[in-house]
């Protein structure tokens, strides 16, 4: 599995969804590793199978237990003895799934774009691709119109900034075969069988938990962030300007609250959470010079203060 990692300090784990890469997570490392935070955060991005520089393997995507267990030795690897997990999308799930079976290991855990619910929909081009016979014959045709209508439309104003995370998302799929490279990693088997066990794990987390929605998610119902709020004990909601890639449309809120919300870590020194605080103050700053609403939304109050 590759990772990037970068800086030092708190280990952080970002798990991307489908079908982008590590570099979805770019505009949020760059800001929890800015001036006012060296030091802090040690960032590691990994990228899934089939998905940005790891190849794709056997099983693909739809064994989440051993999704786990490769990140798992991941923490291993890199000597981490625990660490905050970020997922989005389908790595939300991902990270659920390491949560419940590693859970001695995971600090703080962040869901953004909680596909997490067997009643999940696939978004509507991607049905396409992953029926049988239509998928081979419209793989093509999919596959540009995702990455040159579709992705430049969820990226609204920010396309052009982020050209290079989009190219980056779409190179395993280019070249002759791309398209049906991309149909293979999308036929990651039936939301009703993948995700069958995540609702009866969110009870049992026991970590700290914030859960973001985007606004305008035209891909996953507002009622699953919530329906994940309401299950998970030590949980909270934040619906954030956005849409469904809410790291690359609001990074700086984004940033912002994942800050704060590590920064409440049991143990930390008063120094570093100081610190830290006068950081989330700039970044907040700059969402407000982005012309971005620098206070979320909260659909509910935490259950536990320590959320």
């Amino acid at each position: 599995m590759h990772v990037v990692a970068r800086g030092s300090g708190d280990a952080i784990l970002f798990i991307h969804g489908i079908p982008t890469s590590n570099q979805l997570w770019t505009g949020i490392i760059d800001r929890l590793l800015g001036e006012q935070l060296r030091g802090r955060f040690a960032c590691l991005a990994v990228d899934l199978p089939g998905l940005g520089k790891t190849p794709k393997g056997r099983r693909g995507l739809e064994q989440l237990h051993e999704l786990a267990e490769a990140i798992e030795r991941v923490r291993i690897e890199r000597n981490i003895d625990k660490w905050h997990v970020v997922g989005h999308d389908a790595g939300s799930a991902i990270a659920v799934q390491y949560a419940h079976q590693f859970p001695e290991r995971v600090e703080r855990l962040a869901l953004l774009s909680p596909a997490l619910f067997p009643e999940l929909k696939p978004f509507h081009l991607f049905r396409i691709i992953r029926r049988p016979v239509l998928g081979e014959l419209l793989a093509p045709v999919v596959n540009f119109v995702f990455w040159k209508i579709a992705m430049r439309r969820a990226l609204r104003e920010r396309c052009a900034e982020l050209s290079a995370a989009v190219k980056d998302f779409a190179a395993p799929f280019c070249g002759p075969l791309g398209a049906w490279r991309l149909m293979s990693v999308l036929r990651w088997g039936d939301p009703a069988e993948v995700l069958a066990a995540i609702p009866a794990m969110l009870p049992q987390l026991r970590m700290p938990t914030i859960i973001f929605q985007g606004l305008h998610d035209p891909a996953l119902p507002r009622m699953f962030a919530e329906r994940a709020g309401a299950s998970i004990p030590n949980s909270r909601v934040v619906m954030v300007e956005a849409g469904h890639f809410i790291p690359l449309n609001n990074p700086d809120v984004v940033a912002a609250e994942l800050l704060r919300f590590f920064e409440k870590t049991k143990g930390a020194g008063t120094t570093a959470a100081t610190f830290a605080s006068q950081a989330s103050l700039e970044l907040r700053a700059w969402a407000r010079r982005a012309g971005r609403p620098d206070s979320p939304r909260l659909d509910r109050r935490p259950r536990s203060s320590t959320a």
